[in-house]
């Protein structure tokens, strides 16, 4: 962590400063006319505090931030996980002008006290040595990993925001897309395998990530690696881009149109690696959430039909 993120200036503890004797007063009058009230929420720190009716949220994950959007109620800020790229345009036109407060890996505590939030969502397996910073911001709510499975990080963050119902329908809409692809294209059988080409090699996404999970439930079959038992991916090198069969071969890209953005590897193993479709990486692999899933059907939906 780098001062410049760890370093709460003293103007922002004054905001922070502020906001709390804000909020307090807030919450005192609250009880006498019923306004300002707050839930409990368990968490992998313990039971939290937070706003019966949050409506300034920041966001430290991509599951928070595709979840809230899809639930609502737009963030005032995310981190995002490049700041280059900024807030992923599967997102939509309102999400365009959602503040950035740093990065996933590393966001930015003065930019998130400053845009005084009444809710903060990260994870702690990625923002732990965070947490009584922004805690002293805002109520804190952290999941336990981006790792656990997306659906259910779907329903926490639902529970989170007071709006359980809805995220359930969400989840719903998915899965009844999932089987109406299924069915429409007669997936049962066939493999899938999603490829996202790194720099010296390829990673193989399997059963339990979210594009993955996403292949399966639209019928496909992940070709089976021992490393699914314990592993959402797998590294391979170039020269083995081969153990990647499968009857559908998806691979990720910046920019899926660029006529390069399948490599080498792949198109030179087109026996068993036949016909592979360039993909969104901004949704594919970062877009976890019901917008995400939804978006990533689309695509389905799209080379199925080709």
């Amino acid at each position: 962590m780098t001062k410049s993120h760890a370093r709460i200036t003293a103007l922002t503890l004054t905001i922070a400063a502020l906001g709390v004797a804000a909020t307090a007063c807030s919450s005192t009058d609250a009880t006498s006319d019923g306004a300002g009230a707050t839930r409990s929420i368990e968490t992998v720190r313990g039971t939290v505090d937070v706003p019966e009716t949050p409506l300034r949220i920041v966001t430290l994950e991509p599951v928070e931030l595709d979840t809230t959007v899809a639930l609502g109620v737009v963030p005032v800020g995310t981190a995002v996980l490049s700041e280059a790229s900024g807030v992923p345009s599967y997102l939509g036109t309102e999400a365009a002008n959602i503040a950035t407060v740093g990065t996933v890996a590393e966001p930015t505590i003065e930019d998130i006290a400053a845009l005084q939030p009444d809710l903060i969502l990260g994870t702690e397996t990625r923002h732990a040595e965070y947490h009584d910073q922004l805690a002293a911001i805002a109520p804190t709510v952290f999941m336990a990993s981006q790792s656990d499975p997306w659906r259910d990080n779907v329903r926490f963050v639902g529970r989170t925001l007071g709006k359980e119902e809805k995220a359930e329908e969400l989840l719903t809409a998915y899965e009844d897309r999932c089987a109406e692809i299924a069915e429409k294209h007669d997936t049962a059988g066939k493999t899938a395998q999603l490829i996202r080409p790194r720099a010296g090699e390829l990673t193989l996404y399997g059963p339990t990530s979210f594009a993955g999970s996403t292949l399966e439930c639209a019928g496909f079959m992940t070709p089976p690696r021992p490393e699914w038992a314990e592993e959402i991916s797998v590294d391979l090198s170039p020269e083995l881009a081969a153990e990647a069969a499968a009857n559908l071969i998806v691979v990720t890209a910046s920019d899926p149109s660029d006529p390069a953005a399948i490599p080498a590897s792949i198109t030179a193993n087109a026996a068993v690696l036949p016909n592979p479709h360039a993909v969104d990486l901004s949704y594919w692999i970062t877009g976890v959430g019901p917008m995400g899933g939804q978006t990533v059907l689309d695509d389905i939906d799209r080379i199925l039909s080709e």
